[in-house]
């Protein structure tokens, strides 16, 4: 969810079986962003340009601009938020709204991180040092936002338009953020998954007291 974990939280397996022209374009916008990766870890994110992008990659620039607008969309954009969506839109209707988020988004960022801890850790460090991506990341928050509104929406009985329900939804994805930053501005240190609880706890219960 909005490209802070790289996460997908359950297996392709999971999902309907997409078609041939759709995988082609899964494939080639990861190839761009395994080069974009490859290229940043080699050179840094400042000298890496799009024609070098392109070439790591074997497509034309132009291509590379068709998925992705911008550089600093290639570092943040994934492919999973739609996953995420639908797995919270799958849990059963009895289940509480603060349980089903929390298992869900759990999940996700603990699978995110397993499958390629590497890509996250590099991500959430380009956040925190290169002023372009994090501006990018608050841009594309406002769209994952919009998604997650739909998603609460359904599972509340609510209006996606309800200032609550926005309220709520923005909230959410500015502590999923917040706690992103925390985690490479403290070196990755921490599990990123108890932080994820920490920011959901403060949601669902506010901010605790200050400890004597």
């Amino acid at each position: 969810m909005t490209s802070m974990t790289a996460a997908r939280s359950t297996s392709p397996a999971d999902h309907p079986r997409i078609g041939l022209r759709e995988r082609k374009k899964i494939k080639t916008r990861e190839a761009i962003r395994s080069a974009t990766y490859e290229l940043i870890r080699e050179q840094g994110y400042d000298a890496t340009t799009i024609d070098q992008i392109a070439e790591r990659a074997e497509v034309s620039p132009s291509t590379v601009f068709r998925y992705f607008p911008t550089k600093e969309d290639i570092v943040l954009t994934d492919e999973y938020d739609p996953l995420v969506l639908a797995d919270l839109r799958a849990r059963t209707a009895d289940e509480p709204w603060p349980q089903a988020i929390r298992h869900v988004l759990r999940e996700a960022v603990r699978t995110g991180v397993e499958e390629d801890a590497e890509i996250a850790r590099l991500r959430t460090h380009l956040m925190v040092q290169v002023p372009a991506v994090r501006s990018r990341m608050m841009e594309s928050m406002s769209v994952t936002g919009r998604m997650l509104c739909q998603a609460i929406a359904e599972r509340t009985g609510r209006d996606p338009g309800d200032l609550e329900v926005r309220v709520f939804a923005m909230s959410l994805i500015g502590g999923l953020m917040e706690a992103s930053l925390y985690w490479a501005e403290n070196g990755h240190r921490d599990d990123f998954a108890t932080l994820v609880d920490r920011a959901l706890d403060v949601l669902e219960h506010g901010l605790p007291q200050r400890k004597p």
